[in-house]
């Protein structure tokens, strides 16, 4: 079975984490710095994306449909 992720994925990670332990990675748009080690890994992943590395594509966001709950007010007449 092949690889999943590539030898650049593996390095753009590495270095995210290295960042992420001396307090210098940030996120993106924000700008803040990054403390999740989660958070550090899909940067990293997203940097091998974009240098196009060997990385599975992300899971796509499946708007969640709730269900329109129609709560019939059911007003119990009231027998006398």
């Amino acid at each position: 079975m092949a690889a999943k992720y590539g030898k650049k994925a593996q390095d753009k990670v590495e270095k995210a984490m290295h960042e992420r332990k001396h307090g210098t990675l940030k996120s993106g748009s924000s700008g803040k710095k990054v403390k999740s080690r989660k958070q550090a890994i899909a940067i990293g992943l997203s940097e091998a994306r974009r240098a196009g590395g060997k990385v599975p594509a992300k899971k796509s966001s499946k708007k969640s449909t709730k269900k329109a709950s129609s709560k019939k007010s059911s007003k119990k007449s009231s027998k006398k």
